[in-house]
């Protein structure tokens, strides 16, 4: 038996499997509640975050630089306010610091 292989996109592949519907609506939610949140948060720290994973109650940030980390642990308390006042199931906000490659590097 001959088995062909065909590219499909995420959506395609997501609507066939539930854990990734899950996953990608997760993901969906995460950069919502980043979007919903730019308001709040200086614009020159706009490009240093990025969503990050969504578990139970806790959403994790994912941030460039400990300054940044450090401004947005300190809005961290009125970030969850204002999320659960838009109905987000949401108690606290984890902020990781990415690593970044020094140049040249992958």
């Amino acid at each position: 038996m001959q088995r062909r292989h065909h590219a499909v996109t995420l959506e395609q592949a997501s609507e066939e499997s539930p854990v990734l519907a899950r996953l990608a609506g997760l993901a969906r939610e995460s950069g919502a509640r980043l979007q919903s949140l730019k308001a709040l948060i200086p614009a020159p720290l706009h490009s240093q975050i990025a969503p990050g994973p969504i578990e139970g109650d806790a959403w994790c940030l994912l941030v460039n630089g400990n300054a940044a980390a450090t401004k947005i642990r300190q809005l961290a308390p009125a970030l969850v306010t204002h999320l659960q006042g838009q109905g987000c199931e949401i108690n606290a906000i984890r902020v990781k610091i990415q690593s970044m490659a020094p140049p040249g590097r992958p």
